[in-house]
């Protein structure tokens, strides 16, 4: 390793190299390009550092001054492209490398400037360094490595073209380095093309996922989800959080929610501006905030100090999302809790999903608010403050306490002042056991009933409970189970209010309508958790005809074909068949000179008109005369050739003086009389100055046209001030 790296990686504690650093810096993989696949917070950033120094450095201890920039880092979002140049910072800090960054949402001029001035390695977001390519700020004329880190995330967020587009411009001789949690077709399919024989290095563990990590399942009713996350904070009591959400609106009410409960947090999110993002996470550094409300965009390779607690307010949609979102705490060997939050309903979605991340998390219920008060206490009495020697005035005013207060009395104002910081824990419903209903409490003495209608006339507990408590005065609590029978059913009511019910509905138990209600003292079969019984529907059987089979004569041995002859596809004895029908015989199509061939369905000869035989007009030929075609379809106004004028119809044309129908366009519109007209009266018409869209004396140009701004192209327009236009005002 270089030395100057070695002082680095020494002076920010690292005693030894994760699994990942060790195998990408490697020796024998010292020029390759590598495939990394290694879980989230593994180092993988401090990893990639380490394996292009030698691509970059050489042999040497430092770098020459800044010019073109030799390494490429490339990262998916803002926030992850600016841990990485920290990073790298103080990783490159004493070989003298000059780290830049190019990301959205920040000034685009002072990064052309800073690249303008030189750099070694430029690490931004795809997006603004192809805006930087393309305007010639960012030359890729000495890269020697580009990194692609969280690749699949990239590929994930739309950003394909834009990687092909970079990787295309690099020069061909470069190092690629992808580094990427999981490894989809995709991310192959880009190795393929840009890699060259990629050395596939991966740290995946094939058991669970995260080994540090603590997966918690808490169960909740879905009202109580928001106040299940309130004491999680309250009970874990982490120095720094990050509460996970599906969408921004949630995250907006949840941060809105936490700050008005006494909790510092801050939000996290995209439509959040470049600045507001970079405030939330160094408020969570600096301490000034111990919980972070985030979208999944979050989710990507954000490391804040001393995360011990991930909550996912929403279920992940996906196992990558889980296994990110959890890999925010957990990292550099520390220990983490990853909690989901689940509510009833989403039980089963909750056990597939850690099935499919393949991690077995424990299945528990959230914080009760005792529970938090009691580890409040035990919290206080572990504070180290308690072993700190007191200093004069403070012994002095403890001798003052205790001459005006009792011990007792400044013990529970002790508890009350250390309670009064913090957030007051919420109550919360117990939830029902997954697939389970909550039980019933019993119903106590009661009196059956039996009602005079029953399945057989629709009827159903809905409108029955109503119909019941109405014509009898009772109330919903004082009845109980309905069973309904054929004709009958059942209703249980409480024995303390029978008298009234009876007296209600009278000797003869009018309900309502013809509905009678009877005092039922038969036996009562407990029927809940059992199907309820359809009525069978008998299945109606379609009657089929017996279709009588026909015996088939045997079939007479075939002869056998003599010798050089090929056999035909029907032989003498399918011939001779004589169960068949026989055939239908084929109708003869003999032409007859000017007429169509007959058809079976053609209508009887004698009713067939005359059809001409001169020939088409414009025939050229003979063979043109002699062809038996059909009749063409007759212009407009004149019958066809040959056919037998209707009663009451004219035959003539349409006018005597002139037939229009001679110069009928081809296009179907009808033509009008000037249309008509011999071409040179047209002509007479168009030299006629009267008859001509034109004003009078106005001068002509070049061709007869008319001249002037009145006469423009689109048509002829009025002069300013002439004819019937008013002139325009000047204001």
């Amino acid at each position: 390793m270089i030395p100057s790296l070695s002082e680095a990686l020494a002076e920010r504690g690292f005693d030894t190299l994760t699994d990942v650093q060790k195998a990408v810096t490697a020796p024998e993989l010292a020029e390759a390009d590598l495939l990394v696949s290694a879980q989230t917070g593994s180092g993988k950033t401090v990893g990639f550092g380490l394996a292009i120094a030698p691509t970059l450095m050489g042999e040497d201890d430092r770098m020459g001054p800044p010019a073109a920039p030799l390494a490429l880092v490339i990262a998916p979002t803002r926030e992850l492209a600016l841990q990485v140049q920290r990073e790298l910072v103080w990783l490159y800090a004493r070989a003298g490398a000059k780290v830049v960054s190019c990301v959205g949402g920040m000034d685009a001029r002072d990064e052309r400037r800073a690249l303008d001035r030189g750099a070694h390695i430029v690490v931004g977001t795809p997006g603004r360094l192809r805006d930087h390519i393309t305007r010639g700020a960012l030359d890729l004329s000495d890269i020697r490595a580009v990194v692609l880190d969280e690749a699949d995330e990239m590929l994930d967020l739309g950003f394909r073209e834009d990687l092909e587009f970079m990787l295309g411009a690099a020069p061909a001789e470069r190092r690629t380095l992808l580094f990427s949690a999981t490894v989809p077709p995709a991310i192959g399919e880009l190795a393929k093309l840009y890699q060259r024989d990629a050395a596939r290095v991966t740290t995946l563990s094939r058991g669970s996922q995260h080994a540090d990590i603590a997966y918690k399942a808490v169960q909740v009713t879905a009202a109580d989800a928001e106040h299940a996350i309130i004491n999680l904070l309250r009970f874990h009591d982490a120095p720094t959080a990050i509460v996970f959400a599906n969408t921004r609106a949630a995250v907006s009410r949840l941060a809105a929610r936490f700050a008005n409960r006494g909790l510092s947090a801050v939000s996290l999110s995209g439509e959040l501006s470049q600045d507001e993002r970079s405030h939330a996470l160094q408020a969570m550094r600096d301490g000034r905030a111990r919980v972070c409300v985030a979208t999944d965009v979050a989710a990507r390779g954000i490391d804040l100090p001393n995360l011990d607690l991930v909550i996912h307010a929403d279920l992940p949609t996906n196992t990558e999302t889980l296994l990110h979102r959890s890999g925010r705490t957990g990292r550099a060997g520390r220990k983490g809790i990853s909690a989901l939050i689940v509510p009833d309903k989403l039980v089963k979605k909750a056990r597939l999903l850690l099935k499919w991340a393949k991690i077995e998390a424990e299945w528990t219920v959230a914080p009760t608010p005792e529970e938090i008060l009691a580890l409040d206490e035990t919290r206080l009495l572990a504070d180290a403050l308690w072993d700190a020697e007191p200093t004069e005035a403070e012994a002095a005013f403890a001798a003052r306490l205790l001459a005006d207060r009792s011990p007792e009395t400044i013990a529970a104002a002790c508890l009350r002042l250390y309670r009064a910081g913090l957030s007051a824990p919420e109550e919360l419903n117990a939830p029902a056991a997954p697939g389970a209903r909550p039980e019933r409490p019993p119903f106590g003495p009661s009196v059956w009933f039996e009602l005079s209608v029953g399945r057989d006339r629709r009827a159903e507990p809905r409108w029955l409970l109503p119909l019941v408590c109405r014509a009898g005065n009772l109330e919903r609590s004082q009845i109980g189970r309905i069973q309904l029978l054929a004709k009958t059913s059942l209703v249980e009511i409480a024995e303390a209010a029978v008298s009234g019910f009876v007296e209600r509905i009278g000797p003869e138990g009018l309900l309502e309508d013809d509905i009678r209600a009877k005092r039922f003292d038969g036996p009562v079969e407990d029927t809940r958790g059992a199907p309820r019984p359809r009525p069978a529907r008998p299945k109606a059987e379609r009657p089929r005809p017996e279709q009588a089979r026909t015996e088939r004569a045997p079939e007479p041995a075939r002869p056998a074909p003599a010798e050089g002859t090929v056999p035909a596809t029907s032989s003498v004895a399918d011939e001779a068949r004589t169960d068949r029908p026989a055939p239908r015989p084929k109708p003869k199509f003999e032409p007859k000179s000017g007429s169509r061939p007959e058809r079976r369905d053609a209508r009887p000869a004698e009713a067939e008109p005359p059809r001409s035989k001169a020939p088409r007009r414009g025939a050229d030929s003979a063979a043109d005369a002699t062809k038996g075609d059909r009749p063409r379809k007759p212009r407009h106004g004149a019958e066809p050739q040959g056919a037998r004028p209707k009663e009451g119809r004219k035959t003539g044309p349409k006018s005597a003086s002139k037939d229009w129908s001679k110069d009928r366009p081809r296009d179907g519109k009808r033509r009008t009389e000037a249309d008509a007209a011999p071409a040179d009266r047209r002509r007479a018409d168009a030299a006629d100055p009267s008859k001509r869209l034109e004003r009078p004396g106005a001068p002509k140009g070049k061709g007869g046209k008319p001249k002037g701004p009145g006469f423009k192209r689109g048509g002829p327009k009025p002069a300013p001030g002439g004819g019937n236009t008013p002139p325009k005002r000047k204001h």
